[in-house]
């Protein structure tokens, strides 16, 4: 039986940009946005860190031996 594509789960969305990607063919534009993108990635990255480490402050003092 084949399979139906319909049935397949949503595809994996694929990066905008890679790192070490040759910058050499985009423009100004391009590479502001570029720029824009990886900002915001990086404060996704920074918030992540910033409830990881709530999780783990929280564990800390839940099983704190007096």
């Amino acid at each position: 039986m084949p399979i139906d594509p319909d049935d397949l789960g949503p595809r994996i969305k694929t990066p905008e940009f890679a790192l070490g990607q040759d910058l050499s063919a985009m423009s100004e534009h391009e590479l502001s946005a570029r720029i824009v993108a990886l900002e915001a990635e990086i404060a996704r990255c920074r918030e992540a860190i910033t409830a990881r480490q709530a999780t783990r402050d929280a564990a800390s003092v839940f099983f704190k031996r007096s």
